[in-house]
């Protein structure tokens, strides 16, 4: 079995689970006060026998340039990914305290981190490249990294399996909707384009962070409304998004609001769901052609109204959402575009733990471990 943890900064998800079946116990621990005594209670939830568990694998956001494969954890990778915290503050820290829980608590079975960047090492370079100085570049090493990469690859998996495709055949943009929120181009199973760059702030609108703003807005508030770094990082952070536009930043609460009469969560709404509709349409020309749009996660996979807005207006190229088909109650994975549409829409539920589950039973087995111990 391998324990599957993905960590919060008030909250440790847990997952116990058979790489082969995906079957096993999953649950979470909210308002935590520290991370190894929450995972002290999820192991007590577990009524888990340490030498039961193959290994342990831990969801880190950000492994920017140099982690690109599920990755044995020692003191030297920690080191490493602590560095890498200032890129996503929101997520890498919280991962980094529940490693060193783990560690401490299950000292002798082997640490793997599975990242969400690791996906978007197959971006070209004329994707992953900004257009500033190459040195300063180098140097900092900015670059475009792109996030929620273990939801992506799952999911292109399953929507291939739904379209009864072989991956490598299919061209998909999948939609990471959720709190945070990503836009991603699947050629052939393979990341080519996506919205979230060096960090987890840019692209689509979110729920507390601004994506796509002029950079410039930056040193303006820094220079005429005298806010510090920190001040303008926390505004674009978590004070921006659905938040700052409606004062909510839950979709669902939002709609709610919109369908009252509320014209600041109207037009959240509809800034959020432009901003998905712009992507789509960029991301089908670099594609060419286009197979299937997959949306998944909270907001992809519950919310019909925000499905059916992103894609309105699209028909002449072919992407029409059936209304019985996209309002139907149905969790499972399934089409919810019109018969007859050229490119197919899908709802297809993502399973990061499973996913964690299996890229660390490959790295077990040899697969993926000789790569990544080399780096």
């Amino acid at each position: 079995m391998i324990l599957v943890l993905n960590a919060g900064s008030s909250s440790l998800k847990y997952a116990l689970l058979d790489p082969g079946t995906t079957a096993g116990q999953r649950g979470s621990v909210e308002r935590i006060p520290d991370h190894r005594s929450a995972l002290a209670q999820a192991l007590g939830e577990l009524q888990l026998d340490p030498g039961a568990v193959r290994a342990v694998g831990h969801r880190v956001v950000h492994g920017g340039a140099r982690f690109t494969r599920p990755t044995l954890v020692d003191d030297a990778v920690l080191a490493e990914l602590r560095r890498l915290s200032v890129l996503a503050p929101l997520h890498n820290p919280p991962a980094l305290q529940a490693i060193e829980a783990a560690r401490h608590l299950l000292p002798g079975t082997p640490h793997v981190a599975v990242f969400d960047t690791a996906f978007h090492a197959s971006l070209p370079a004329v994707a992953a490249t900004y257009a500033i100085d190459t040195g300063v570049a180098g140097k900092h090493g900015i670059r475009r990294y792109g996030f929620h990469g273990i939801s992506c690859g799952y999911v292109a998996r399953r929507t291939a399996s739904l379209l009864d495709r072989p991956l490598m055949t299919v061209n998909l943009i999948v939609l990471h909707l959720g709190n945070g929120g990503s836009a991603t181009a699947v050629h052939g199973g393979r990341s080519v384009e996506t919205s979230m760059g060096f960090t987890p702030l840019e692209g689509l609108v979110m729920g507390t962070r601004s994506g796509d703003i002029d950079p410039a807005i930056v040193t303006y508030l820094q220079r005429e409304a005298g806010m510090g770094a920190a001040e303008v990082d926390d505004l674009l952070t978590r004070r921006s998004g659905l938040y700052g536009l409606a004062g909510d930043n839950d979709v669902r609460s939002v709609l709610q609001a919109r369908e009252a009469g509320d014209e600041r969560a109207a037009l959240a709404i509809e800034i959020y769901c432009h901003r998905i509709r712009k992507y789509v349409g960029a991301y089908h020309a670099v594609l060419g052609r286009l197979d299937a749009i997959v949306f998944t996660a909270g907001v992809g996979e519950h919310a019909a109204p925000v499905r059916a807005l992103s894609l309105q207006g699209l028909e002449p190229w072919g992407v029409a959402v059936d209304p019985a088909r996209n309002n139907a109650p149905d969790e499972d994975a399934r089409v919810i575009s019109a018969p007859d549409a050229r490119v197919a829409v899908c709802v297809v539920p993502t399973d990061e733990q499973a996913a964690i589950a299996m890229d660390v039973s490959q790295w077990l087995s040899g697969t993926d471990r000789e790569e990544s111990e080399d780096r």
